[in-house]
């Protein structure tokens, strides 16, 4: 069982930036499909980033594509997601997710491990 735990979360004004931390419990961020998600109240929860084990493209929601980076840093077994230019819609909690294998959905693919999530607001 992988437990990932996220950190990184807070408050900031809009344009600003955050980055995110996704710790997994073992080494499994380098050998799988690592992604991030976000769920704001009342809303359907979104993929917003997902990395493939290797050095194949990320994938990116059209939302974020251009702000925000995923990135990894396999001898830590940790994700990041950076965020850069954050505006009040960014405002969510987010959730670090994993699956064993390859994103072969892309931000669609089924994710078998979730965090606890963390929360990321943007005040303008």
């Amino acid at each position: 069982q992988v437990v990932l735990m996220e950190s990184g979360g807070g408050s900031v004004q809009a344009g600003g930036s955050l980055r995110l931390s996704c710790a997994a419990s073992e080494d499994f961020s380098s050998t799988n499909c690592m992604g991030w998600f976000r769920q704001a109240p009342g809303q359907e929860r979104e993929g917003v980033a997902a990395i493939d084990p290797g050095d194949s493209m990320p994938y990116y929601s059209w939302s974020v594509k251009g702000r925000f980076t995923i990135s990894r840093d396999n001898a830590k077994n940790t994700v990041y997601l950076l965020m850069n230019s954050l505006k009040p819609e960014d405002t969510a909690m987010y959730y670090c997710a994993a699956l064993t294998g390859y994103c072969y959905g892309g931000l669609f693919s089924h994710f078998d491990y979730w965090g606890q999530g963390t929360q990321v607001t943007v005040s303008s």
